[in-house]
């Protein structure tokens, strides 16, 4: 036997315990599982290139047990192995990475082998846990079993052991402070996050497996049970497929194994497999989404060969897409140490604009095969698709070709279309193309249905992001300007060089503007005498554009002028001095009468912008009967 120190180099391991060599205490399974997965796949390597000394790689399984009684938890796989030479070097010299020598060694034929482990620090994981760690390992090679033990010091002690099967087991004896990590059901957790699609099965204790009845069984037959291995991952997982051996059905059965909660089928998916400059593969679904953009987050879940990394891709996957769900797996996303944070390098930016360029493909395509069904599931897709545009360049470029501008009257189309239905009737006077739109389909129903008398065309644009996105594709296009209905009386909306007459004098203009002032407050309303249809609204509530607009901006977050997300509600009052009300008022003799008719009729102006609550509605409510009596 044999005894030593561990050869600990300063210079590689301090600047990583540094930077907390691991967040989570958890995590120390993940790497003792991935450093079996690695013994596992290089002994697989090594035998299709016939250089494993005629060893069976035969159906290998990595085998993780529990023992409560004697507080040690086991991990036992039936890899490469390792020599007593091999031990020295590779546990007792730190922040020494064997799988990152054998991949330098078998450059080119270890590409695709997928071994996992870049850092050598993984075993050392396990002294979070354990206050002894034990390994005994014996190599494919022809050569004694050593047995390695280390009570969390810089001692260790080195003997021969008499395994005699070529692997290894890790024990170790865990402290009484994690004494959680000797619990079936916890161990049964960390595997399903960490290890759920591991390339090597993963045996996890035994479970009971009813067997099928035969055809002709009687009908009290009683289906037999039989112990079988608990295997707790899917070593095949679909994203590691090549699309052309999945169909529809095996799709949409991953999503439900990646979400077992969910109970709906994404809406469609995009398959990621590229190999050159980088390698990445994944599958990304669209689920139906809500208009709550901060719900849907965090569901795509980052693996490093089948190794459950973390579940916040940001950085990675571009910032709107990060409602998808789904997998991304890479070997060439840069980790820390503890794998859990995610670096910035030029290959990350690489692979955020790979995946933007195919989901925008996938979207194309899926218009241009079939149209009438990405209509229907526009209205859960178009959260993405706006917001990808608004902040991601390229892809406003490429969506330019199938983002959808549905109308009031349950059409949709392109931007080029809607331009070219448009352009006749919704062109000012200064040449400017007027897009007309509506954010919410009942509380505007008056203003739409007012534009749609005039022959306009009225987009419904109700995303928590669009007057964002209108900025962006005003200042995108030329002569072209987007209005909500409600922002002017429908005269005012397209201007235009016809100018109605007036049926009031300016005298009589002035005393109406007088009386209506004694009424209406001037902090909260702007009143506008206007030359209307006759048979238009006597009383017009509006907003304008750019002051709605920008305070909108300001409460989404950012795009805003300074505060102006905490100013005040200001309206106009748009009064049609043509309209027979207006002439009544003006003509009414007494004060009290003229200010209740005043009173009225701002209210159901109001009301029809969903202004009237609370005590104002419960007074107009009354008003209302006693006027009708």
């Amino acid at each position: 036997m044999a005894t030593g120190k561990i050869n600990v180099s300063v210079e590689n391991i301090f600047p990583l315990i540094k930077k907390f060599l691991y967040s989570d205490h958890e995590i120390f399974l993940r790497e003792l599982i991935s450093n079996a997965t690695d013994a596992t796949l290089k002994l697989k390597h090594l035998t299709r290139l016939g250089e494993a000394g005629g060893v069976d790689y035969g159906n290998p399984v990595i085998e993780v047990k529990v023992d409560e009684k004697n507080k040690t938890l086991h991990v036992i796989d039936q890899g490469i192995g390792m020599t007593k030479e091999e031990v020295e070097k590779y546990i007792n010299e730190v922040a020494f990475s064997g799988a990152e020598e054998f991949l330098n060694k078998y450059k080119e034929s270890a590409k695709d082998s997928g071994i996992i482990g870049h850092f050598g620090l993984g075993f050392y994981s396990a002294f979070m846990v354990a206050n002894k760690a034990e390994i005994i390992t014996k190599s494919y090679k022809d050569e004694p079993a050593a047995h390695w033990v280390c009570e969390g010091t810089t001692e260790f002690t080195l003997s021969e052991a008499d395994k005699k099967e070529h692997g290894t087991e890790i024990i170790l004896h865990i402290n009484d402070d994690d004494k959680e990590f000797l619990q079936e059901n916890r161990i049964q957790e960390l595997l399903t996050k960490y290890n759920k699609f591991m390339p090597v099965p993963i045996k996890f204790g035994t479970k009971e497996e009813t067997l099928p009845l035969p055809e002709d069984a009687p009908e009290d037959a009683k289906p037999e049970t039989k112990t079988v291995d608990n295997i707790i991952n899917n070593p095949d997982p679909a994203w590691a497929k090549q699309p052309t051996d999945l169909e529809e059905k095996d799709y949409n059965d991953f999503y439900r194994e990646l979400y077992p909660m969910q109970f709906e089928e994404p809406l469609f998916h995009i398959h990621l497999n590229v190999d050159y400059p980088f390698n990445l593969t994944g599958i990304l679904y669209f689920p139906r989404m809500t208009q709550d953009m901060n719900i849907q987050k965090d569901k795509i879940q980052l693996y490093q060969n089948q190794v459950f990394v973390t579940d916040n891709v940001e950085g990675i996957v571009p910032e709107f897409l990060t409602m998808l769900r789904g997998v991304i797996d890479s070997p060439d996303i840069p980790l820390n140490v503890s794998r859990s944070y995610l670096q910035t390098d030029g290959a990350v930016k690489k692979i955020s604009s790979y995946i933007t360029r195919k989901v925008a493909d996938k979207l194309k395509t899926l218009f241009n095969n079939n149209r009438e069904d990405f209509e229907k599931k526009w209205n859960d897709i178009k959260i993405v698709i706006e917001y990808g545009m608004l902040t991601e360049d390229k892809f406003f470029e490429k969506a330019e070709k199938f983002a959808l501008y549905p109308t009031t009257d349950g059409k949709y189309y392109t931007f080029e279309e809607l331009e070219e239905k448009i352009k006749d009737n919704q062109t000012d006077k200064d040449d400017n193309l007027v897009v007309l739109y509506a954010s919410n389909e009942n509380e505007q129903h008056s203003y739409i249905e007012a534009a749609r008398e005039k022959g306009y065309t009225v987009l419904i644009l109700d995303s928590p992001i669009v007057s964002h996105l209108l900025q962006k594709l005003e200042s995108s296009k030329e002569k072209i300007s987007f209005v909500r209905v409600d922002s002017d009386h429908v005269d005012n909306l397209i201007k235009t060089e016809e100018e109605k007459i007036s049926k009031l004098s300016e005298e009589e203009k002035e005393k109406l503007k007088s009386d209506f002032e004694k009424v209406i407050p001037a902090e909260k309303y702007t009143i506008q005498l206007e030359a209307m249809d006759s048979d238009a609204a006597p009383l017009i509530i509006t907003q304008p554009e750019f002051m709605r607009r920008m305070k909108e901006m300001q409460q989404t977050g950012g795009g805003g002028m300074f505060g102006m997300g905490n100013m005040p509600e200001m309206y106009n009052l748009v009064v049609n001095t043509n309209h027979e009300l207006i002439g009544k008022i003006l003509n009414t003799k007494t004060e009290k009468k003229q200010q209740r008719l005043i009173k009225q009729s701002l209210d159901l102006a109001r009301l029809s912008q969903n202004l009237l609550k609370g005590e104002e509605l419960t007074n107009f409510i009354k008003r209302s009967f006693e006027m009708v009596k």
